[in-house]
């Protein structure tokens, strides 16, 4: 097993604390990539939530690296996407395991025009994959480079270690994102106002309505049966509510999830 860097669980901790806790789903991604290039031994990273392809898709970054891709032509950009060499190693079967460049592609990967590219405008030579556990398609994760010597199998290992909170991290960010798309309720009446929820209450609240048993979403969130249960009652409690039904009706009817 590899031994995480001094201080690294402690760090790992703070930005799962700080992701479940945030309510912008836009903050969550740039939170990880202030934090995770040094945990795994890199430099910087950019990230990729839609498919490695080079035709289209967003790339974030810190803002910090962004002013050296500003320039960037479509070419170059569609480097980027693609993620050479890791979106046909991933897309050929459903290993999700981080990999480095070099253990992907060979020596082909010093050759090849991406790492020319990370080259000039990022000043790094290797790159190390770490895509999203159990994601088929599209293929999603991040890249995180580092300059000097390739990246060690430790580096890979606590990468490895990683990924459950990247996965959780990105499925806030989804929740996240369908409880923006909520229109406000229309009713004069009582609001969400005056009963809110925390973000993890939130995020139980809308996995309840999706049908998830309470097992499914500890499996879901990373936490037992009795933490999901005491989160429900909590739920009830602020919602006026006994069962799972009156929950998600009452929920709806305040504005908190989206009425189907």
């Amino acid at each position: 097993m590899a031994q995480v860097p001094g201080g690294a669980h402690e760090r790992m901790l703070s930005v799962a604390v700080a992701a479940l806790n945030e309510r912008e789903p836009e903050r969550l991604w740039p939170l990880l990539a202030s934090a995770l290039p040094g945990l795994c031994g890199g430099e910087t990273l950019i990230y990729k939530l839609d498919d490695w392809n080079e035709a289209q898709g967003t790339v974030g970054m810190p803002s910090e690296v962004a002013v050296e891709f500003d320039g960037l032509g479509e070419e170059d950009l569609g480097l980027l996407r693609a993620g050479f060499p890791f979106a046909d190693h991933y897309a050929g079967g459903p290993d999700r395991t981080p990999l480095t460049a070099r253990a992907a592609a060979g020596a082909a990967w010093s050759a090849s025009p991406t790492a020319r590219l990370i080259g000039d405008v990022m000043d790094a030579d290797h790159v190390l994959a770490v895509p999203l556990p159990q994601t088929t398609t599209p293929i999603t994760g991040c890249m995180i480079y580092r300059s000097g010597t390739d990246f060690t199998e430790d580096h890979v290992r606590v990468a490895r270690q990683l990924q459950p909170l990247l996965a959780a991290v990105e499925q806030q960010r989804q929740l996240l994102e369908r409880l923006k798309r909520t229109p406000a309720p229309e009713s004069a009446g009582e609001t969400a106002v005056d009963c809110p929820l925390t973000p993890r209450e939130m995020t139980v609240l809308l996995l309840l309505t999706d049908a998830l048993t309470a097992a499914a979403i500890g499996r879901r969130l990373g936490i037992s049966d009795r933490t999901v249960h005491k989160h429900i009652e909590k739920i009830y409690r602020k919602l006026g509510t006994r069962d799972r039904v009156s929950t998600v009706l009452r929920a709806q009817q305040l504005g908190l999830i989206p009425t189907p």
